[in-house]
């Protein structure tokens, strides 16, 4: 399921547990080597939940579109190799003490993981998968 084709495709993801998703989006990510992100003008969107401020991250560019609505709507799905992300982004969102936001959905905040956890989740599913 890396690609959308239709509404209930969405729906059935964000009826996905945290667990569920999670494996989901490591799964996905894995298999196609990138992780989606949003940006603007300034780079990067951020989230800010109770505990951390995130940078909200999708396994595909349809997940990532489907949230860019009302305030996010002028926003891009932008693709990051697996490679650059192990490379740069972990190590500075490590450096800059930022979580990782998996799937945020417009109804729900996602699973909040760190840079390090997440790496390691992707590096051990590649390998699995020898991609």
């Amino acid at each position: 399921m890396s690609t959308l084709s239709n509404d209930s495709d969405l729906a059935a993801i964000q009826k996905l547990n945290d667990e569920e998703l999670y494996a989901f989006f490591v799964k996905e990510a894995a298999t196609s080597r990138e992780i989606w992100i949003l940006t603007d003008q300034y780079g990067s969107v951020m989230l800010n939940t109770d505990d951390e401020d995130c940078v909200p991250v999708w396994p595909n560019k349809a997940l990532a579109e489907a949230w860019a609505t009302g305030e996010w709507d002028a926003c891009k799905a932008e693709a990051i190799t697996l490679a650059k992300w192990h490379s740069h982004w972990t190590p500075g969102l490590e450096d800059d003490e930022f979580a990782v936001v998996i799937c945020p959905f417009e109804d729900r905040e996602g699973l909040v993981v760190y840079p390090t956890e997440l790496d390691k989740a992707l590096t051990k599913k590649t390998k699995k998968l020898k991609v």
